[in-house]
């Protein structure tokens, strides 16, 4: 038998497959599921945005390899930075994406070697780590947690670690803990990217899920982050393009050319008439975000109250889409998951994000509301009989 490579090692089948795997099961044998895992926005993008991919899709010369991100594209991005941010881009410093994901991997592969290091947090999404696998080097996590607001401390990374560092990544509004930084957080990061000369990459996919009286903060809110930082952003949760694909990534065109010709090998670009409908997303649709908040804001509250009202004292997040709640004991991460989906709600266990999430389970809030409110009493229904 040929053998995969090594690399396979550490890295397994996604959380997120197995859980499918046994909800689908649960699902043909008639069983009442609902789905909470996967943060995949089950509302659509805008009726014009969606009229717009239909209507290029219907054109003939539409169907090509696009290669790159268009010219359009790039200034929709500078468009919507200035509007929603008040931060100045050209539009040099935007590089289209197939998604976030798509680009966090291969940033990796574009400046890691053996023997340099990635720095994660944990828990984190899981491509923070897995894409130090993929590019066959060293991954260091720092904890984020409650204690200290699950904001990665830079004076305890080991300085063996800071020297062979060349990535830190961070990630606010956070996936999995819903958790916000401030600008003197940003500025220490900045701060620490440069004194060590760390590329500090900002995973912003939640900026426009922000529930308090604090402005979303892009990481080039900090005026000396364009040296030393990058920023990725997509329209997966904001426009609720997820499966369309597209995102981009900011910054000075020198820290993005690396990773412009990593793509330029892998992929032929974004297909075309998408590309298009999330220009005019991003020109034409802004109103559209505010509603768009409205809505999870008001299935969090919704969520939590009912939570609460049934005894479950979870943290009540200011921005993302997710619900990054303690469970009680004696459940472990996984029993507790696999408890509430012999009650009929899917739920992801806080390890699969890093074993500093062990002890939480991440919530996704990305059903209606009567949906929401049935999933808390039948979580709440199996807490209370223990």
């Amino acid at each position: 038998m040929i053998q995969p490579a090594q690399r396979m090692n550490t890295l397994s089948a996604s959380v997120f497959t197995e859980l499918a795997e046994k909800k689908n099961k649960k699902i043909l044998a008639g069983e009442d599921i609902i789905d909470l895992s996967i943060g995949s926005p089950d509302l659509p993008p805008p009726a014009s945005v969606r009229s717009k991919l239909s209507e290029e899709v219907q054109k003939e010369d539409q169907f090509g390899y696009s290669l790159k991100g268009t010219r359009e594209f790039q200034e929709a991005v500078v468009h919507y930075y200035k509007k929603q941010f008040n931060i100045i881009l050209n539009s040099d410093e935007v590089l289209q994406l197939m998604g976030s994901q798509d680009g966090l991997s291969h940033l990796a592969l574009a400046y890691l070697d053996s023997g340099d290091y990635i720095i994660a947090p944990d828990p984190g999404y899981p491509i923070y780590s897995a894409c130090a696998s993929l590019a066959g080097a060293d991954l260091y996590t720092v904890p984020v947690n409650e204690e200290n607001n699950f904001m990665p401390d830079f004076d305890h990374i080991p300085i063996e670690i800071v020297k062979k560092a060349k990535l830190m990544i961070l990630n606010y509004p956070g996936n999995p803990t819903a958790a916000m930084a401030d600008k003197q957080y940003f500025e220490q990061a900045v701060a620490f990217g440069l004194e060590h000369n760390i590329l500090i990459v900002h995973d912003f996919a939640y900026a426009e899920l922000v529930f308090s009286s604090q402005k979303p903060l892009s990481i080039f809110h900090v005026p000396d982050a364009k040296k030393i930082a990058v920023e990725f952003n997509s329209l997966s949760k904001s426009f609720n393009m997820a499966g369309a694909r597209i995102g981009y990534l900011i910054g000075f065109p020198s820290y993005l050319k690396p990773l412009a010709d990593i793509k330029s090998n892998i992929d032929y670009g974004v297909f075309q008439p998408v590309q298009t409908a999330a220009a005019y997303a991003l020109t034409n649709e802004i109103s559209f975000l505010d509603h768009h908040r409205s809505v999870y804001k008001k299935r969090r509250d919704i969520f939590i109250s009912k939570l609460h009202e049934k005894g479950w004292d979870v943290r009540v997040p200011d921005g993302g889409m997710f619900i990054w709640a303690k469970i009680p004991a004696p459940y472990s991460s996984l029993s507790f998951a696999l408890e509430a989906l012999d009650h009929g709600v899917v739920v992801t266990p806080g390890n699969a994000f890093g074993n500093g999430g062990e002890g939480y389970v991440r919530i996704a809030l990305v059903q209606e509301e009567d949906l929401l409110l049935e999933a808390a009493e039948r979580l709440a229904e199996f807490l209370n009989e223990d």
